[in-house]
């Protein structure tokens, strides 16, 4: 990976996370301000010992601080991360988190979850406003698949059909690998040569193909050209390769696939090749030298019909309300399989900011980019609303136990919680970007 696409994955990470935690605290900071409820501090990011940038406004200092592991708001009155024992050993103020009603302070300590939800719901809402919805029906793979090694290692074999997953129906390709992982499937049905077959999934299966982080199967098609690369190998040939030529063969070897002359591509860095195409009815040979990474510069033409579903502005709402609720039932099997599954271990499966950024493709996309921040903002809903002290969610867990049975849990506990989940946090942070590290220099000394 080059310097440039290093920083345009961290640009986008930081953008991304900086939108997420501003509305987050947001969520926060409003409703406090209508309860009347006094806001010392409201900051992207952390500011331990210093900060980047600060002003204030009326009772409420608004800053950027230099550590990007968040942001807060700081409440009067309320035990959180600043540890603030000075003013709780003081007697309640009317303006104070803890002299509020507990349903007003469970309001404001749900408004960050809730902005985040609303904001996910929002942005797949304009995507598909904006956008519709494409995918791959199975339907379409008319040429079978291209299976890879894990493929083939459990009896899938190249030109199969993938039809259903443990016999339910597949109707999306792109789905099917998150099909099996998320519901631990048991088998795979494909047809090969007019026939259902039935694949077992074996142990381990799943655990390798979380490993290797690709799908294990690409649709099949010839290659036919598109367009040419200028000043590339193809348009330097003395006959040039032209658009809907079928490209069949490579020094007599035949690829009647794209994988297939891929495959062929790379044998010959660098070297002078014999490319045969079908041109119309005649067969023509082309010569050409491939670059030092075995390319050609032929763009291969897609024949695929997407399926796209277009939404008028208001269809757009219920559709991404949907597909919000789709993602984060996804994203909440992902999680439980960490724990209950056989086939996923924590150190292979837990990451870091550096695994966080490699979710952003390599070049600029907003596309990508707004659709990686909704399901960001859906992760940080659920994250932040698990019953964790320092969490909102450990938060919610005390303010309900004093709803329903009428008695508040002291500050002192609510102290000592707090320093528990802080020390849990941290710990976990350190321990999955710690991962990152290690993956990546096991990657550098490999």
């Amino acid at each position: 990976m080059t310097t440039e696409e290093i920083l345009v994955k961290a640009g986008q990470l930081i953008l991304s996370l900086s939108i997420l935690v501003v509305l987050h605290e947001l969520g926060h900071f409003i409703p406090a301000k209508l309860f009347k409820t006094r806001v010392e501090k409201f900051y992207l990011f952390f500011d331990p010992w210093f900060s980047l940038f600060k002003i204030k406004k009326g009772e409420t200092e608004y800053g950027v601080g230099w550590l990007p592991l968040g942001g807060y708001v700081k409440i009067s009155g309320m035990i959180d991360e600043s540890m603030d024992k000075e003013q709780m050993a003081k007697p309640p103020q009317p303006w104070e988190f803890r002299a509020k009603p507990a349903w007003q302070r469970l309001i404001i300590m749900i408004g960050g979850v809730t902005v985040n939800i609303l904001l996910a719901f929002f942005i797949y809402a304009m995507l598909l406003w904006h956008y519709g919805e494409s995918y791959l029906p199975v339907s379409e793979v008319k040429y079978g698949i291209e299976a890879d090694s894990l493929a083939h290692s459990i009896g899938i074999k190249d030109g199969d059909n993938i039809i259903a997953i443990d016999h339910r129906p597949v109707k999306s390709f792109e789905s099917i690998p998150s099909e099996v992982i998320l519901h631990e499937a048991k088998s795979i049905q494909v047809t090969r040569d007019g026939k259902e077959v039935d694949v077992p999934v074996p142990a381990g299966f799943i655990r390798a193909l979380l490993k290797q982080k690709a799908p294990f199967a690409a649709p099949r098609f010839p290659f036919v050209a598109d367009s040419l690369l200028p000043g590339g190998p193809a348009s330097k040939a003395k006959a040039q390769i032209q658009r809907g030529d079928q490209l069949i063969a490579m020094n007599g070897v035949a690829t009647p696939f794209y994988s297939d002359f891929v495959k062929e591509l790379r044998k010959h860095k660098n070297e002078n090749v014999l490319i045969t195409v079908l041109r119309g009815n005649d067969t023509v040979n082309l010569a050409a030298t491939l670059t030092a990474k075995g390319e050609l510069g032929v763009f291969a033409k897609i024949p695929f019909n997407y399926s796209t579903k277009h939404f008028t502005f208001l269809e757009s709402f219920p559709a991404g309300y949907q597909k919000g609720v789709d993602k984060l039932v996804d994203y909440i099997r992902q999680f439980r399989l960490i724990f209950v599954s056989k086939e996923v271990k924590v150190s292979e499966s837990l990451g870091g900011f550096g695994s966080i950024a490699n979710l952003f493709p390599p070049a600029w996309d907003w596309v990508s980019f707004w659709q990686l921040t909704a399901f960001l903002s859906i992760i940080l809903a659920f994250m932040n609303i698990l019953p964790i002290p320092a969490l909102d969610g450990g938060h919610v867990l005390f303010l309900l136990y004093e709803i329903i049975t009428g008695r508040k849990p002291s500050e002192k506990f609510l102290e000592y919680a707090q320093i528990v989940g802080m020390v849990l946090l941290f710990s976990l942070l350190l321990f999955a970007n710690g991962l990152d590290i290690w993956r990546s220099v096991s990657k550098w000394f490999s």
